[in-house]
């Protein structure tokens, strides 16, 4: 048995503990300086990546156009970017949205905007107000419906008036009315198939995430995994002014873009697929 004159003094109890501490605060200042390590490299390989999906210029030959599209790409993922988020950006770069043909500073805050952890929990007078949205009517969100009572010949999403699945982009405040979008996808047909064939659901999380390449609170149609037909619903492409937000890829990245450059890049089926008192 220990006697008191072997326990450790007062001062050496609180020389380990100070030693302790030391110890503690070194091994979390090494997981600090990894994490930055981290966010810089993946910051480079954005670039990187960005950089190898465009054609090798010649200098003697490069034009100003293609200039200034590497020049967008660079400056898109150059800033906090992610993977996902300089793909994206490349992609409406080059299918010519506005506010990313625009590569003044000014016009970096109507491109993506990076929202806080809470988002979601919050209001959407708080989130309007993140986003520097006009109204709460421009915040959208992107789902995936599935056809749970599809006929037996549609294995896919080739026809786009006969699909398995879509992407669906409504209002936050508007609701969808599956009956509604079931109704419209029938007559879209022509009648030639069975309204017994139609049943219009939110596909399931794991299905979703599968086709979409995006998880749960990210699906967006910009560089979708899967071509999924596109469903807008027609109070978006009425809003005043025209622009809107819609998630990018990832849970906490949003992306504006005028409705009209949307429909006009996209394609997407412009529908009343929305409850009508809302």
């Amino acid at each position: 048995m220990a006697t008191t004159a072997n326990l450790p003094t007062q001062e050496q109890l609180l020389a380990r503990f100070q030693a302790l501490q030391q110890r503690i605060q070194a091994v979390e200042a090494a997981a600090e300086l990894f994490r930055r390590f981290k966010a810089i490299s993946n910051r480079i390989d954005a670039v990187e990546h960005v950089f190898d999906q465009l054609p090798t210029l010649d200098a003697a030959t490069a034009k100003a156009p293609a200039a200034a599209s590497r020049r967008a790409a660079y400056e898109a993922a150059r800033v906090n970017a992610s993977l996902i988020q300089a793909r994206l950006a490349q992609e409406l770069f080059d299918k010519g949205f506005s506010n990313f043909k625009c590569v003044a500073p000014s016009c970096d805050r109507r491109k993506f905007v990076r929202v806080p952890g809470e988002y979601y929990d919050r209001t959407l007078q708080w989130r309007q107000a993140c986003l520097a949205a006009a109204s709460v009517h421009h915040l959208c969100k992107s789902i995936i419906m599935e056809n749970t009572k599809a006929h037996p010949s549609v294995k896919g999403w080739e026809d786009p008036n006969n699909s398995k699945y879509y992407v669906v982009i409504v209002q936050y405040t508007a609701r969808l009315n599956a009956d509604k979008l079931k109704n419209i996808i029938h007559k879209l047909n022509g009648g030639r198939i069975g309204k017994q064939y139609f049943n219009m659901r939110l596909c399931p999380e794991d299905v979703s995430d599968g086709l979409s390449g995006y998880e749960h609170n990210a699906v967006s149609p910009i560089g979708i995994k899967t071509p999924l037909p596109i469903i807008l619903s027609h109070k978006i492409a009425k809003l005043e002014p025209d622009f809107f937000f819609i998630g990018a890829g990832e849970v906490d990245l949003k992306v504006g873009l005028r409705a009209s450059e949307f429909i006009a890049q996209y394609k997407p089926m412009v529908l009343d697929c929305t409850y009508d008192d809302e």
